[in-house]
């Protein structure tokens, strides 16, 4: 007989052998070829993949003058699967001059997946970076003594003038946001962190190499794997020419020393930029080496800002160099023309709105109104183009066509300069408007015509201005790198922008800005050996106001436009104009004359007296950022506000003299028209009772007539004459009593006290 129980356990018995070789197959697989663990360390012990990182780019200046070059620097790796066990380390931290506790809080850095997402023990590890020639020869003497540890040669950015940090920007460790955006960079790597060096990276930074090496069994390096087969090269960085000239650049600097504010010179027909100078500005060989975080951080908490690009990041009233911007646009709408003339009593005076101008002749044409810088002309200006409903149906209408005529300028967005962190400026428009004041007219808003009120820009938006003018009426995207080697520019750095104004309006304004400075408020500007024009602007500001010069050189071919923004720097003359005007010569001569050469010596000893305490905090600066912008529209809407109060006190006014005509009205009714007259509850009560009473003697009074009457009908007829006669005199003399004691009532009631003495006279008779 067949022994079934048998059979099942040799099934069950096949069945658990099957599986477990099917596990073990199935952890072979996983270990050996789905799993690297096992690879990288049999790799690790046969090769080591060394990383040759690329040298970055060189910069020069548009005369090929070297700005920024490499030098070579070293750091330390570490692979910590190599050193487990095998290292002396107080003989490594004497070597390096460290600590142990520095030490091991490296190690456990590395070791930190938060710190160090990319950790492998089988890999080489950044330990310390950036050692000096004398650090480097010392230690690598001993190297052979620590196990695990490298030497990897990489270079460091060096400066051969201390110009343009704002531009040229610098270069540090990447951070964890960087490599999460970016699979090239590694813990320990560098990227481009401000200006230049960030904006081109990519094309700075190269492409790193590989290079794989053979180890014997104790560690030694034998030479490279099959001779280099399967090595890859690093590729350097492209090599940048920018469009800035170094001397005028070094320049530029000088003269700034010693104030707050910003110079920015750009070449007309290209856009290239030739200067940009944000004072206070700093040596960028301090952004280097293992002090950098140190250095970094004085620059941040100073009170002065040096970190702060001014240039494209500070946003200042235009002042009076705005003028023909709006000169432009009133020529171009039909506005204004040739034959145009302004009033200007000291000013712009309408309404009860008084907006402040120096002496000068009046009426004037829109040419000497800009050699005059007249506050008066371009406030009526605006004040008749919004007021134009035959034009523009409404005053959104016309606002709406004034701010188009601003953005097609460059005003309002950032123009798009090849650097990180530019600012917009503002432009306003109607809704701005609507939401700030919920009710406005040409008055409210008349401020912008000058520059001031809510209207702001950057000082590369003034000098882009300018740039827009020696144009004739376009400008070239403005852009600091003139060529990449091996690549062309960005298409938008070659395209002319043209804005809405007529080619006559800005020929217009040529002439108004070659009459400043013949004999106007840039007169200081002029030069023998070219034709300059100019615009000066005095911002005005909660204290000194800022120092404004706008213009270019020479007037029939422009090769540079320049704006100069002082901050408290007073009058446009004060220091916009030499300065401009220095800069200016520095580039068309390609040096200055002896006596202005002293004169630049003396600008840049004059130093502007700023009420700096103490350092400030990141938050002290974003607090004081804001309450200056507050502040400005503040001042902004003081005006107006100040109008609508004066509206509603005249309104109040009238309404009281219209509440007293009225009551004057009431008073002069006659007596017999019917009134309303509410007496106090006392008074009416005391009246009453007077009344009964009186009403309680005349029906007494009438009971003793009639007992008389009757006597008397018995008497005689002349005697009752007599007593006729007699009782007439009484009853005359006891009415006359009883009207004095009575108190005064109105018509109505004396009309029915007369009614009732008839009757009783006719009773008696």
């Amino acid at each position: 007989m067949k022994n079934y129980d048998l059979e099942k356990r040799r099934l069950v018995l096949s069945a658990v052998a099957i599986g477990i070789v099917v596990i073990y197959v199935l952890r072979l697989f996983a270990l050996q070829i789905a799993s690297d663990d096992y690879r990288k360390s049999a790799d690790s012990n046969a090769f080591l993949k060394k990383i040759e990182f690329p040298s970055r780019g060189t910069i020069t200046d548009r005369n090929g003058k070297l700005l920024v070059y490499n030098q070579p620097a070293y750091d330390i790796m570490v692979v910590t699967n190599e050193m487990a066990g095998h290292l002396d380390t107080l003989d490594f931290c004497n070597a390096l001059g460290i600590t142990k506790d520095d030490f091991l809080k490296r190690l456990h850095d590395i070791k930190d997946r938060n710190k160090n997402p990319g950790y492998s023990r089988f890999t080489q590890q950044l330990f310390m970076s950036q050692l000096s020639d004398k650090e480097f020869s010392a230690f690598q003497e001993k190297l052979y003594r620590f196990p695990g540890f490298y030497i990897q040669k990489r270079s460091v950015r060096q400066y051969q003038r201390p110009i343009a940090a704002h531009v040229l920007g610098d270069v540090a460790e990447v951070s964890q946001s960087d490599i999460e955006e970016d699979d090239y960079y590694q813990p320990g790597d560098y990227i481009g962190k401000m200006g230049i060096e960030r904006e081109y990276e990519q094309d700075l930074r190269g492409r790193k190499g590989v290079q794989i090496l053979l180890r014997d069994a104790h560690g030694q390096i034998q030479g490279r794997y099959k001779n280099g087969e399967y090595d890859q090269r690093p590729q350097p960085g492209r090599d940048l020419q920018l469009g800035l000239d170094a001397d005028l650049q070094a320049l530029g600097e000088r003269l700034m020393e010693g104030k707050l504010g910003a110079i920015v010179a750009i070449e007309p027909k290209t856009g290239q930029v030739l200067a940009m100078v944000s004072s206070p500005t700093f040596n960028p060989s301090m952004m280097i080496g293992k002090l950098r975080g140190k250095y970094q951080r004085d620059l941040t908490l100073d009170p002065a800002k040096p970190l702060l690009n001014r240039a494209i990041m500070g946003q200042y009233p235009p002042g009076s160099t705005f003028k023909t911007s709006q000169a432009v646009t009133y020529y171009t709408e039909g506005i204004i023309n040739d034959s145009t003339r302004y009033v200007c009593n000291h000013g712009f005076n309408f309404k009860g709105l008084h907006v402040g101008c120096h002496s000068h002749a009046s009426p004037l044409a829109l040419v000497p109104a800009i050699s005059t810088s007249c506050n008066g002309y371009f406030c009526w200006g605006l004040y008749h183009m919004l007021s134009n409903r035959k034009k523009y149906k409404t005053l959104d209408d016309a606002m709406t066509v004034w701010r188009n005529y601003m953005v097609s300028m460059g005003f309002g967005y950032k123009l798009g300069i090849d650097l990180p962190g530019e600012k917009r400026g503002m432009i306003p428009n109607a809704q701005f408007y609507d939401h700030a004041f919920k009710t406005w007219n040409p008055l409210s808003v008349i401020s912008i015509s000058i520059g001031q009120g809510e209207v702001n820009l950057t000082p590369l938006q003034i000098a882009n201005l300018g740039a827009t003018i020696a144009n004739r009426g376009y400008y070239v995207t403005p852009h600091i790198v003139r060529h990449i080697e091996g690549k062309k520019l960005d298409k938008k750095y070659l395209e002319h922008h043209r804005t809405k104004g007529s080619v006559r309006s800005y020929q217009e304004v040529i002439a108004g800005m070659m009459s400043s400075v013949r004999g106007g408020t840039c007169a200081h500007a002029v030069h023998p050996g070219y034709s300059l024009a100019g615009k000066t602007g005095t911002a005005q500001n909660r204290g000194r106001d800022h120092s404004v010069f706008m213009g270019f050189a020479p007037v029939d071919t422009p090769k540079i436009a320049i704006a100069v923004y002082v901050e408290n720097g007073g009058f446009g003359a004060d220091y916009g104009v030499p300065i401009g005007s220095l800069m200016i010569e520095q580039y068309i001569n390609g040096k200055l004359t002896p006596g202005d050469a002293a004169r630049a010596d003396a600008l840049q000893k004059r130093h502007i007296s700023y009420p700096f305490k103490r350092p400030l905090s990141r938050a002290d600066s974003l607090r004081l950022d804001s309450i200056k912008r507050v502040n400005q529209i503040k001042d902004s809407l003081k005006m107006v506000n100040q109008k609508l109060e004066a509206a509603e006190a005249a309104k109040l006014k009238e309404a009281q003299q219209q509440k007293e005509t009225e009551e004057k009205e009431k008073k002069k009714q006659p007596q017999n028209e019917p009134a309303i007259k509410v007496e106090p509850e006392e008074l009416i009560k005391t009246e009453k009772k007077g009344k009964d009473k009186d009403k309680d003697k005349s029906d007494k009074g009438k009971e003793k007539l009639r007992e008389k009457e009757r006597d008397k009908a018995k008497e005689p007829k002349e005697a009752r004459k007599e007593s006729k006669d007699n009782n007439k005199e009484k009853q005359q003399k006891s009415k006359d009593n009883k009207a004095k004691d009575k108190p005064k009532i109105k018509s109505n009631d004396q009309d029915k006290a007369k009614s009732n003495r008839k009757e009783n006279v006719n009773r008696g008779k």
